[in-house]
């Protein structure tokens, strides 16, 4: 490669490099630079005569005068280029022109360093690319004004201990290089006026390219584009000239191709590596290299992938248990005496039901539930009690045990202290060009902008009005679903009938029951994709209404909302039929209606024979994996289409007619909600396997392999498809820490109702040991069936057409229920078992949650939420720097000292002395 600066007519600096990277590019580049004179010649024809030539063995004259474009510098080769904005010329290019202009007058007062291609030399012909680099004195001074962290010491603490058999470990590591990648330093935030107390060695690589574009970032989202003289509040920042399209991007570049290393050895590769060593599916078992993913992206999104790696971790342990659970329903299938009973020609052949819906179902024999009640076993046995109780104390361990890898990971990342910076330092750009109102800032005793509390009032009213709207809306959503169920499970039953003869294959696996559950469940994931639709961008404008302070309650109220929104919408549908399905039907003489039998016709939905758990588990499966499909088709697969053109364009075309920024000009850009969208992903996903797992113990198995796929497919995009993300700074993940308790805690509440109230389990257990006589489940199907009088059913609610067979061999239908027969004195009243279930359930409900908070408690009591050693080190470097900055002061003072006491005059000298001496004392 070669770079020509074209700032002296007299000499130029060619910089050859010789190339020895293949094109998987793994050996390391070198530099070479040579002097060539260029003597202008003001009378010549030809302007320059070239005095002097180098040429590199294996390369032509022209070869070599033709500059490599694939670069992170300026065209001198020596300024790195830290950021890159876009624009095109369009009908309105003289306005835009002039905003430009402004602001590029001004970012260069800023003392920011300003390059720019024409558009004659892009591949499209018609984009220019404005490259910007930050000087030492700009990067200082803002390193100055955010508090930046910077090495000041060596660490001389170990990184860790030996583990007895590290050895096992050794194939899901990765090079030493890459998991630290950069020595280990006690840092202090970055003083200019204090240079000299910092490990400075060179100032163009002291602040590595991510804080350099996070500072260059900093200084374009406060600058205006107004004219001189001119105070128009709202024309400052980037975000407003992308948004009226003077810029058609803003973007810090990357630093090399992913596929292959850069060819200049200046640069770090970085991508490369974590393409090669994290992105790529084939590592899926091998550790994240976090401090790599920190260092070239930032530790917001470090912060991310170490999450959901260590989620996805404490997922395996989840997903075992619930394999062994599903396992143990599967070998007990055998000695299920309950599915038994009701398959039985002579048992549950023999048991007429009574109709499930008015005028379209029939009379039905209860064999004919056979196979969902195997099914049902699967997941409604004993060991999902257990399963139920581990989840429990899991979510808590999974929980204390993060805070542990997060405190770690502060201390590591030199996070410690950043919360209260970000809150004071980082205010948002547009609250402070919409808020025109000043008061004093009592800490700072400065002049801050503010919103008065009559605006935030109003705001926060319509906020909260709009909220509710939506959530109306999914609710509306909802309860049509229920009426669909309603309606279609009679249209159903009208179709898949006929008792007397033969169940057809296509009868025995599709029911009325199951049929309405499949095809209700597939609607409302499709409502539910719908309104998320429309309420992320909902969210987003009430939020920006709303004008939040800084960028951290930016993203937790927005966090909220979304949060809030989404629970409603994914899990509502769970909950009717954990807990609301089959619960409120009445009995045969007196059935329960939606919105009560004079408004409707729909008679409220029972339970599938088979019972509502294995209708949850079919709801559950198609919400989550589903979700969770489209999820990945819209991360990978639509992604990997929309690109593969460019990407193919970057890989065929030369280096030296394909410039970087044009590279990653066609990139996607990553927004600043880019990392809130894969958060909710996975806390949603968080909430499924939690709230509604004692239905599907295999849903932490399915949220592992997704899991497993979602980080590398992040990975992916996240070095081959996006452009390079502004470095941003985060010590925890926010908000998302406060809705992972609460849902936690929930999960427990919501499993324990679903054991006593959704199973069956209860019930068995009454029956086996308090009614059974022979001390097993054989009777158990005849004791939950109640029985009730024909000919007192109401002609509303016979089935339209039926047949006589049921008259001559039965006067009598059951259902499922516990209360008095006909004839009895209490008839059709609840019995005393009912009242006795009925309290069994809530004794279990007490406690399971006693003791499952019981634990939940002592765990996090046990496990202390910032590991000892992190303590110790933390105490370490604050005594560290303590120690640094006093001696630091004393030897300037002394420096400072010895200098005035040079120039005192010779009478003096001697009262200097002891004065130096005697403060040297002290000090």
């Amino acid at each position: 490669m070669r770079r020509i600066t074209g700032k002296a007519k007299d000499e130029t600096l060619i910089e050859l490099q010789s190339a020895t990277d293949s094109q998987t590019g793994d050996g390391p580049a070198t530099l070479t630079a040579f002097r060539i004179n260029l003597h202008s010649e003001e009378n010549s024809g030809n302007g320059v005569t070239l005095s002097e030539r180098v040429i590199l063995p294996g390369h032509t004259e022209t070869d070599q005068l033709q500059p490599n474009k694939d670069t992170v510098f300026f065209r001198d080769g020596v300024r790195r280029i830290d950021f890159v904005l876009s624009y095109v010329d369009d009908k309105d290019g003289e306005k835009k022109q002039e905003r430009r202009r402004e602001f590029e007058a001004n970012l260069e007062k800023a003392g920011l360093e300003l390059e720019t291609e024409d558009k004659s030399d892009s591949k499209d012909q018609r984009t220019y690319f404005l490259k910007i680099h930050a000087p030492w004195d700009v990067l200082a001074t803002y390193a100055d004004v955010l508090k930046i962290k910077v090495p000041f010491k060596e660490s001389d603490i170990p990184h860790g201990q030996d583990v007895p058999l590290d050895w096992l470990s050794h194939p899901f590591r990765l090079p030493e290089h890459i998991m630290h990648p950069a020595p280990d330093y006690f840092t202090y935030p970055f003083d200019k006026n204090k240079t000299d107390f910092f490990l400075i060695n060179d100032k163009d690589t002291f602040f590595p390219p991510s804080t350099r574009n996070r500072i260059v970032f900093y200084i374009l989202a406060r600058c205006p584009y107004y004219k001189e003289g001119r105070k128009e509040k709202d024309k400052t920042g980037i975000k407003r000239l992308l948004s009226n399209g003077t810029y058609t991007a803003a973007f810090p570049l990357h630093d090399c191709r992913y596929w292959k290393r850069a060819r200049n050895a200046e640069c770090e590769s970085e991508r490369y590596n974590l393409y090669k060593h994290w992105a790529r599916f084939l590592c899926f078992y091998k550790v994240q290299p976090l401090n790599l993913i920190r260092k070239y992206y930032g530790e917001k999104i470090g912060i991310y992938f170490a999450w959901l790696g260590f989620y996805t971790e404490m997922l395996f342990f989840a997903a075992v248990m619930g394999l062994i659970c599903f396992t143990y329903g599967v070998l007990s299938y055998d000695d299920n005496i309950s599915s038994k009973e009701i398959c039985d020609a002579d048992i549950g052949g023999s048991i007429v039901m009574c109709p499930l819906c008015d005028k379209k179902c029939p009379f039905w024999k209860l064999n004919s539930t056979c196979l969902s009640s195997w099914q049902s076993h699967l997941f409604d046995n004993e060991g999902t009690v257990f399963f139920a109780i581990f989840m429990g104390i899991w979510v808590t361990l999974f929980l204390e045990f993060w805070k542990r890898r997060q405190a770690r990971l502060e201390y590591e990342w030199d996070l410690v202290d950043f919360e209260e910076e970000q809150q004071q330092l980082q205010i948002r750009p547009e609250f402070e060009i919409r808020c025109t109102n000043k008061r004093l800032n009592k800490i700072t005793q400065e002049m801050e902008p503010y919103l008065p509390i009559t605006s935030k009032c109003a705001r926060f009213c319509l906020s909260a009005t709009t909220v509710l709207f939506w959530i109306s809306l999914i609710v509306a959503c909802i309860i049509g679903v229920i009426a669909y169920r309603l309606a279609v499970y009679a249209a159903f039953a009208s179709v898949i009938k006929d008792p007397m003869r033969k169940i057809q294959v296509v009868g025995r696996f599709i029911t009325p029951q199951l049929a309405t559950s499949v095809t209700a469940s597939c609607i409302n994931f499709v409502i539910i994709m719908i309104l998320n639709f429309f309420y992320e961008r909902v969210a987003v404008w009430i939020t920006d209404m709303e004008i939040p302070k800084t960028h951290l309650e930016y993203e937790n109220r927005l966090t909220m909302k979304m949060f809030l929104f989404q629970f409603v919408n994914y899990y509502s549908s769970c909950f009717y039929v954990a807990f609301f399905k089959g619960k409120f039907v009445g009995f045969p003489g007196d059935y329960s209606y939606m919105f009560g039998k004079k408004w409707s016709k729909l008679r409220n939905e029972e339970c599938d024979p088979g019972g509502c758990l294995i209708e949850l588990t079919t709801q559950l499966v198609i919400v989550m994996a589903g979700k969770q499909l489209w999820g990945n088709i819209q991360e990978a697969l639509l992604p990997l289409m929309r690109n593969w053109w460019s990407s193919r364009k970057g890989r065929h075309n030369p280096e030296n007619h394909y410039s970087r920024w044009e590279q990653d000009n066609v990139l996607q850009n990553f927004s600043q909600l880019g990392l809130f969208y894969e958060y909710l992903e996975m806390v949603v996903q968080f909430g499924f396997i939690t709230l509604f797992v004692a239905s599907f113990p295999l849903a932490p198995l399915l949220a592992l392999f997704n899991n497993i796929l979602e980080i590398r497919v992040d990975a992916w995009k996240f070095t081959t498809q996006f452009r390079r993300p502004v470095a941003s700074k985060a010590r925890n993940i926010g908000a998302w820490q406060e809705i992972l308790n609460t849902v936690a805690i929930l999960s427990v509440v919501t499993n324990a109702f679903i054991m006593a109230f959704t199973s069956d389990m209860i019930p068995r257990m009454v029956y086996l040991y308090a009614y059974s006589d022979k001390s097993n489940m054989w009777g158990y199907v005849n004791n939950s069936l109640s029985v009730y009088n024909i000919s007192q059913i109401h002609e509303d609610n016979m089935p339209e057409g039926r047949d006589s067979w049921f008259a001559n061999s039965t006067s009598t239908c059951r259902y499922r229920d516990y209360r008095y027969p006909p004839g009895h004195e209490k008839a059709y009243a609840h019995t005393m078992q009912f009242w006795h279930i009925l309290a069994a359930k809530m004794a279990f409900i007490i406690t399971m949650e006693h003791v499952v908070f019981v634990v939940k408690f002592f765990v996090a009591w046990l496990i202390p939420d910032v590991p000892s050693d992190v303590k110790a080190r933390i105490k370490r470097e604050r005594y560290l720097i303590q120690e640094y900055l006093h001696n630091y002061e004393v030897e300037r003072l002394k420096i400072q000292l010895s200098a005035s006491f040079i120039t005192e005059p010779q009478s003096e000298m001697s009262s200097m002395t002891d004065k130096h001496e005697v403060l040297s004392e002290c000090l």
